[in-house]
């Protein structure tokens, strides 16, 4: 078996001695502010001088942890960093201060630490003449514009006045800290860069591979965010609007950070990056724009690192990711390019048991919208109702993500194929659908639950969508509070879908054990300072009902469930 790592800890002057390393374009800006850097200078500081005392240090056995640096060695022959970019970046500001302010110091103990320092910085010849334009790390950030401040600090020892780069400001207070310890403590002043070099010890990890560095980090990192497949993804597209010249480098920097907070706002993944989401509702589009129907994919990044991230070296494909985005944040923002009707039924589906009903939805959009980025609006509710109706008859027959899978996969390619959706192969017999439904136990924990409640709360036309950013929670309506002090005939009959309904948390805290009669103020509001609940349903009930009996729930819970029949039915998926 091939060694994937090596490790053994090193000092900061042999971690920089041979050092070569590289921060690649897919990393993150360097990120450490004065907080972070005075902390780690103080940390310095007492374990150098233990209680003050320079003689109190123990040069031979001190050692001071700094944690980790993982690296992986690249085609250029570079130490390609994953992890440590902070660290390994302020360390060299730190030193390059120190540098300066020996100055011309000509004590021997001074040029010895200067000239470790060079070597810490610079690449050097034979003769040790360090080689101010080569220096032993390099960072080729695509999000960082002050990446040449950082170079042009190393290089001179001198940051831009009025620069408010990270890069800038730690020099600045290295400078600032560093020389307040020369001329407060001289006697001391060459004693502590050379126990930084010496006795300060880093972990460096080498993997033999990207993929090997990527995995390790995700595994152990708890410090910071782990790089995500779609940091991985920005790198190439940077590098396609590099080689486009500065102006488009420039451009498609500050879009990125455009969409990348879009994307945060508006996608909230289980796992991954929002930006990662993103990436996933397009992989959808290019399968199916590629006819695949295969269900057992790749990964995210092992799907788009095929012939080489080709599909992201492309305008057009960051154009589709741009408007995939601007549809998307349409939804969540209620935008008026959509109907009432339409923003109902996406409404519904967020509430889906299956994100692949977001990747159809992708797919649709990046077939069929104008040049305003619209859609047409019958086709779309079409496209949604059906889409809705599918999707929760398959979530109460076989549920399951990995059942529902191939009818969906199929359908995308024939909505590019300008097919409407069909399901054929698929559709429901009423009977499984009766009994499926008769025999299922709607417990609050189940995603199909929920869903089924959104739905038949929005069965009703006149339904007005809830604020954006309401928490719903599910309502026993006959409560189960007072269930225990009177009990229903069947104990089951509690946990019926047609014992429950959505309601803001806001009233449901004050609702929950209550008669109707007592609910009716929580339901319909006061009029005055007490707003009632958005659900119709609800305030209908309130307005005709004193009390929900077991009588009633069977009779509701029978309404929904023929309701739903009749939906798949008009929505032709039933045999």
């Amino acid at each position: 078996m091939a060694k994937q790592l090596n490790a053994e800890q090193k000092t900061i002057s042999q971690i920089f001695e041979r050092a070569n390393f590289l921060i690649p374009d897919y990393q993150r800006s360097y990120s450490w502010e004065r907080e972070q850097c005075e902390t780690l200078w103080q940390d310095l500081r007492n374990f150098a001088f233990p209680n003050g005392n320079k003689d109190a240090f123990d040069a031979k056995n001190d050692r001071y942890f700094l944690g980790t640096i993982l690296t992986f060695p690249n085609n250029d022959e570079k130490s390609e960093v994953i992890d440590g970019q902070q660290r390994l970046i302020t360390f060299l500001l730190m030193l390059r201060a120190f540098y300066a302010a020996f100055g011309n110091m000509q004590d021997d103990a001074s040029k010895n630490v200067r000239k470790k320092i060079e070597q810490c910085i610079w690449h050097t010849d034979e003769d040790e003449n360090p080689d101010k334009s080569s220096l032993k790390l390099e960072s080729e950030v695509a999000s960082d514009e002050d990446v040449a401040e950082f170079r042009k600090i190393l290089t001179t020892g001198e940051y831009t006045k009025g620069n408010d780069s990270n890069y800038s400001q730690n020099y600045h207070y290295f400078q600032i800290w560093i020389d307040d310890f020369k001329n407060n403590t001289p006697d001391y002043f060459s004693y502590l860069p050379r126990r930084i070099l010496n006795n300060c010890i880093i972990l460096p990890i080498e993997a033999d591979s990207q993929d090997t560095a990527l995995r390790i980090f995700t595994t152990l990192n708890d410090r910071g965010l782990p790089l995500s497949d779609a940091d991985i993804f920005k790198a190439q597209f940077y590098k396609f609007y590099k080689a486009k010249g500065d102006t488009s480098k420039k451009i498609f920097v500050k879009t990125w950070k455009v969409m990348e907070e879009t994307c945060n706002k508006i996608f909230h993944p289980r796992t991954g990056t929002s930006l990662d989401d993103l990436f996933m509702r397009y992989m959808y589009y290019i399968l199916a724009e590629n006819g695949i129907t295969n269900t057992t994919l790749k990964g995210l990044r092992k799907f788009y690192e095929t012939d080489n991230y080709s599909r992201l070296r492309s305008e057009e494909t960051f154009e589709d990711l741009l408007s995939l985005v601007d549809f998307w944040n349409s939804v969540y923002t209620r935008e008026d390019k959509f109907s009432e009707r339409i923003l109902k039924r996406l409404y519904v589906l967020e509430y889906s048991p299956y994100i692949i009903w977001a990747y159809a939805a992708s797919v649709y959009f990046l077939k069929n919208y104008n040049s305003h980025n619209k859609l047409d609006e019958e086709p779309f509710y079409n496209f949604l109702d059906k889409l809705t109706a599918f999707i929760l008859g398959y979530a109460i027959t076989r549920p399951g993500v990995a059942a529902i899978r191939l009818p969906m996969m199929s359908e995308m390619v024939n909505i590019l194929e300008g097919k409407q959706l069909e399901f054929t192969g698929y559709k429901f017999s009423e009977k499984t659908i009766r009994t499926q439904l008769e025999g299922a136990r709607f417990s609050n924990q189940k995603s199909i639950t929920r869903a089924m409640l959104v739905w038949w709360t929005f069965q009703n036309p006149k339904q007005t969508l809830p604020p954006l950013g309401m928490p719903l929670e599910i309502e026993h309506i006959y409560a189960k509070k007072r269930h225990e002090i009177h009990p229903l005939k069947n104990p089951e009959a509690l946990e019926l879908l047609g014992n429950k309904t959505l309601l803001e948390k806001r009233i449901n805290i004050r609702a929950a054990d209550y008669r109707i009669a007592d609910k009716k103020i929580y339901y319909l509001g006061d009029g005055k300072s007490k707003e009632g609940t958005f659900n119709l349903e609800l305030r209908n009930l309130a307005e005709t009902h004193d009390d929900f009996t077991e009588d009633d729930i069977i009779e509701r819970n029978e309404k929904i469930f023929n309701a739903f029949v009749e939906y798949l039915r008009d929505n032709n998926l039933l045999l």
